[in-house]
Parts: structure tokens; C-alpha cells; sequence
């Protein structure tokens, strides 16, 4: 009845003979069939506070993709969409109300990708989306869709015409699905079941991300991509006013399924699956981006990998005591 479930700190890669003297050798392309590749595989999330046209622009810069928040008008949206490049641009869209003009008429604006971006993706309303976005896009038109944390629910998606899957239920530091709900399994634990699918649809760890270290160990278990939120949330490029608390700039980062968030985008709370808080401002996106990618192409080199395929062909993991874990993090002042 019982099954373990492994999170991000319970686990290590075991270092390895490394080749590489640069890490300049390594590739961390992702092929997301768009006019352009993607170079760091990196996602910012559909979030109010996290992704705008600023954020968009920075992680197309940076080699990621940015995808635009779904929670204002149609027009809004659009108008974000049309500052930017087309082929920058990914926009999320739901499953209700007017979200299938929503979808066309950011597809009429030059996008390169929708995501469908939903709490529980292994639903049908979910899926019947998919369906009919798969027979009604233009051939081009990434589609990625969300968020599911089990094999059956992937594999559910990626036969209904996804291009990639939000992969994580319950992971964000915002989130608190698993609280309110009971449910959720630790999104490593997701990544490595959804690894062993046989379909053509990316995956995308989504959710419990907090560094460098856990892009890699996601990367390595059969990711080949993740999407952050609080890692960018409070940059410059972040939407959202500056705020001061006790002589500290903060700003805003909230849960989508938050009651603050509910409010300010439909009037009404029909949910409790998040929390909001404010979080210190820092330094721009693209600094933020670059420390991350550094990271990324270290910890591939360890593993003596110089492409993504390569690290989870070769990817060795151990499992962690707490003590363990203790000892993985800075301890100086303990």
C-alpha cells in the first residue's frame, strides 16, 4: 500500500570521472520545436508575480522561455504578447470559460507556444483541451499542458497531443495543495516515474525547486526542462509593485490558487491551495539566470556529461540521511 517517494534533498549524484576542462564544453539545449532553441532549460512560470513581458524578454535572452500569465483580459494578454517577438513568446491559457479564444487569438498574435495551465492536469476537462488545441493549432504551435505528477497522467497527456507536460503536483514554495488536499508526491519522485514513459512529450519538473543543484538532480532523473517561480520572483522583471517592510524593498510573490490572488483576478475564492507573501527584491533576472546556468553546467560536468541526454544516460544517484542532508548544505554557523 505504502511507496517510498523521494524529494530533491533526500538525494545525491555520485561524482564521476570528468573529460570536460571547460564548461563552456557542455550543451544545455532543448528542442522545443520553436524557430528558436532554447539554450537553458529553463521555464519561468505562468505566475502574476513572476511572468511579464519583462520576464519573458529576460529568459528569452538568457536562452529560457518565459510563459505570459493567463490572469487578466484577453486583450491584456495580447497586448503583452504583441511588444514582444513572436517567437519568444509562450502564453498560458485554462480550460474554461473563454479560454478557447483566448488560445486562438494569442495564436493570431504571433505565439510560440500555449500552455495549459491547470493544478490537476490528469483530468478531463484537461485532456479534452489538449484534444482539441492538438487538432486546431497551427503545425509549430508548441503545446504543453499541466500539471500531473504520475506516469498514467503524463502518458494521458502526451497521447491526447502534448508537446510537454508540467511535471509536479503540490512542490512550490507557495503551493499548499498537498496541506489542503492530502495529495501530491515530491516532484523528483514524479520526474523519475514520468521518465519511464515511451512517449514523445517533454518533461517539464515543475514545483519544490530552490537551486542549481535541484535543476541538475531533475535534469539527470529525466527532466529536460524545469519551471521555477520564487527563484525569480522579486527581480526587477518580475510584475508587481516594490513595497517597503521594516526599511527592506519587497515585493509580492503569490500562489495562483491563493485567496489574494483569487480575488484579484475573479472576485471570489473558490479554493485554498496557496499561500501569498512578500520576499526581499533582488538582483535582475539575468543575474539570477546566470549564476543558475553556471551552476547547471558544473554540475553536469561532474557527472562527465557534456549534454542532458548524456547526464541521464550516465546519472548516478545515492540517497541521503538527514544527517546527510545537514552536512550537503553551508553549516558554518551551526
Amino acid at each position: 500500500m505504502f511507496k517510498q517517494a523521494l524529494s530533491f534533498d533526500d538525494v545525491l549524484l555520485r561524482p564521476q570521472f570528468s573529460g570536460i576542462v571547460s564548461r563552456s564544453e557542455v550543451d544545455l539545449s532543448v528542442n522545443v520545436s520553436t524557430p528558436r532553441k532554447m539554450t537553458l532549460p529553463i521555464f519561468s512560470a505562468p505566475m502574476d508575480t513572476v511572468t511579464g513581458k519583462k520576464m519573458v524578454r529576460s529568459m528569452f535572452l538568457a536562452g529560457g522561455r518565459g510563459i505570459l500569465h493567463r490572469y487578466c483580459s484577453i486583450d491584456d494578454q495580447v497586448k503583452m504578447v504583441s511588444k514582444l517577438q513572436g517567437s519568444e513568446v509562450f502564453a498560458a491559457v485554462g480550460v474554461t470559460d473563454d479560454w478557447f479564444e483566448r488560445a486562438l487569438t494569442l495564436v493570431d498574435a504571433g505565439v510560440a507556444g500555449l500552455c495549459i495551465d491547470v493544478a490537476h492536469g490528469h483530468h478531463k476537462t484537461v485532456l479534452k483541451a489538449v484534444r482539441k488545441l492538438r487538432k486546431t493549432l497551427p503545425y509549430g504551435i508548441h503545446l504543453m499542458a499541466g500539471n500531473v505528477a504520475t506516469l498514467e497522467g503524463f502518458n494521458a497527456l502526451a497521447d491526447a497531443g502534448a508537446d510537454s507536460a508540467r511535471v509536479g503536483v503540490g512542490g512550490g514554495s507557495i503551493c499548499s495543495t498537498r496541506i489542503q488536499t492530502g495529495h501530491g508526491i515530491p516532484t523528483f519522485q514524479s520526474v523519475l516515474e514520468c521518465s519511464r514513459s515511451d512517449r514523445d512529450c517533454l518533461i517539464i519538473a515543475d514545483g519544490g525547486i530552490k537551486n542549481s543543484g535541484d535543476i541538475v538532480k531533475s535534469l539527470a532523473a529525466g527532466a529536460d526542462a524545469v519551471m521555477v517561480g520564487r527563484i525569480l520572483a522579486g527581480t526587477p522583471e518580475s510584475p508587481g509593485e516594490v513595497v517597503w517592510d521594516q526599511g527592506r524593498k519587497m515585493k509580492v510573490y503569490r500562489g495562483m490558487a491563493s485567496p489574494e490572488a483569487q480575488i484579484a483576478w475573479r472576485g471570489r475564492v473558490s479554493s485554498n491551495e496557496g499561500v501569498s507573501r512578500t520576499i526581499p527584491v533582488k538582483g535582475p533576472a539575468k543575474e539570477v539566470l546566470m549564476v543558475l546556468e553556471k551552476g547547471i553546467r558544473s554540475g553536469l560536468s561532474y557527472s562527465g556529461a557534456r549534454s542532458i541526454l548524456e547526464l541521464q544516460a550516465c546519472a548516478d544517484f545515492i540517497t541521503q540521511t538527514s544527517a546527510g542532508a545537514a552536512e550537503s548544505s553551508t553549516h558554518i554557523d551551526r
